[in-house]
């Protein structure tokens, strides 16, 4: 319920606030607008409640830190099958504790069921503003077809009447557009007006780190003004190196020491202790026992106030200290831890190294099969070559040897052709010699023939004229 100084108790619908703007829910900026809403309204107690997929939800690097949430009691998550995504629980936690919902959503199924919605005060919305950071306004819940079913047709409270009284049974029924419900623009850079270009001439720097700067610088100037420090980001270191060392060597665990409150987290306080400026980390688990709910039910801003140191945390620069009923517990339970990782350590190093050496040795075996495997290739590869070279070899003098035989028996044809047209010419010669003297003999034969013809008729004639 809220009073003229801001609500004294908040129930803030963590899975609607982390999703604002984006599609996945982010926890780091849940936990920035928890923050921004603690330093606007310092006496709110604050109850964060998430739904039960939101650790399913979130990027992986944040779950450590979501589990450690769950189990300080800093985030609440409904039990399994709530209604309406942890709705109902976010309502009947409000309801009980007669607080105020942080939330852009309207709860439109339950308006039947819990009318205070509509009164002032009760439903509180939010925006992460672009230089500004995150800004509250109260706001009215939504009416839509979600809305009257579940108010069985009712446009406002007291069956058609309006919480002023006035009559709305002729009025139309006003919802938001997409365009109303859709995530804000975050510019790039500031508008670009005279001033700023006249500032980006003379400055080398870009204007989004310009603005960064000055936001730092009015943060640290408000901080300084009102006494308070804000807290650390979850990746930021809490401490300078030099003083955070110096801290450690003169305060060992179990050391008691002495600060002042200097700013809420939503899951503890930041202490400075004495005049070093080094601030230590008291969560929530090591205020009480149960955890309470918010570092305000147990610390007030600027009070002083007797702490132990309980454990170091070298990567952040981190001091976590507990109050001292809390003390001996805690620093049980982290020497416990310490030895655990140790032990666990030392048992998982070997079977590590075993695994390791396992792993490359059939690596190692591997690369020689696949290395032999490529030797046998290639003198496979280089026999075959060797083997068509020889083969390509003897098919050559195969081919010369033929040939020469060829041209051989070539030449040998040639030769038995010459010489047996040289003897045809021989016995060609020889006949006709030999035809020679027989055409001459016969010539002599008939020459004596006729000779002799002639004779005996040169008888006859003279036998003639002798008778």
């Amino acid at each position: 319920m809220s009073n003229k100084n801001g609500p004294s108790h908040v129930v803030v619908d963590g899975s609607n606030i982390a999703t604002e703007g984006r599609s996945l829910p982010s926890l780091k900026q849940l936990q920035e607008a928890v923050m921004s809403f603690m330093e606007e309204y310092p006496d709110a107690a604050i109850t964060v409640v998430v739904d039960a997929t939101f650790g399913h939800r979130i990027d992986k690097s944040e779950s450590k830190e979501f589990e450690a949430g769950i189990s300080n009691n800093e985030l609440v998550a409904p039990p399994a099958g709530a209604v309406g995504r942890g709705d109902a629980f976010v309502l009947a936690i409000a309801d009980k504790a007669n607080a105020s919902v942080l939330s852009n959503d309207s709860f439109q199924e339950f308006h039947g069921e819990y009318e205070w919605l509509f009164d002032d005060g009760r439903l509180i919305g939010g925006k992460p503003v672009p230089h500004l950071g995150w800004v509250w306004v109260d706001r009215n819940p939504v009416r839509g077809p979600v809305s009257r079913k579940a108010t069985g047709g009712r446009r406002g409270r007291g069956g058609g009447s309006s919480r002023g009284g006035r009559s709305r049974s002729d009025e139309t029924v006003r919802t938001g557009s997409k365009e109303a419900s859709a995530p804000m623009p975050v510019p790039s850079g500031p508008p670009p007006t005279k001033k700023a270009a006249a500032k980006k001439t003379v400055s080398d720097k870009p204007a989004s780190k310009r603005s960064a700067a000055k936001r730092s610088d009015d943060s640290s100037k408000s901080g300084e003004r009102s006494g308070r420090r804000s807290a650390p980001k979850s990746q930021d270191p809490v401490n300078d190196l030099m003083p955070f060392l110096e801290f450690v060597e003169h305060h060992p665990v179990g050391s008691n020491i002495e600060g002042t409150v200097d700013a809420y987290s939503s899951h503890g306080a930041y202490v400075t202790v004495g005049e070093t400026g080094v601030r230590a980390y008291v969560p929530l688990r090591l205020m009480a026992d149960p955890a309470p709910r918010s570092a305000k039910q147990v610390m007030k801003m600027g009070e002083e106030v007797s702490l132990v140191v309980v454990s170091f945390a070298a990567a952040r620069r981190s001091i976590d200290c507990a109050l001292p009923d809390m003390a001996e517990a805690a620093i049980a339970a982290a020497e416990s831890d310490d030895a655990d990782a140790e032990e666990s350590s030392a048992t998982e190093q070997p079977t590590t190294t075993k695994k390791t050496a396992a792993r490359k040795a059939p690596a190692k075996k591997t690369a020689a099969k696949k290395t032999a495997a490529k030797k046998t290739a290639t003198k496979k590869t280089a026999a075959k070559k060797t083997a068509a070279k020889k083969t390509a070899t003897k098919k050559t003098a195969a081919k010369k040897t033929a040939a020469k035989k060829t041209a051989a028996k070539k030449t040998a044809a040639k030769k038995t052709a010459a010489k047996k047209t040289a003897a045809k010419k021989t016995a060609t010669k020889k006949t006709a010699a030999k035809k020679t003297p027989a055409k001459k003999t016969a010539a002599k034969k008939t020459a004596a023939k006729k000779a002799a013809v002639k004779k005996t008729a040169a008888k006859k004639t003279a036998a003639k004229k002798d008778s």
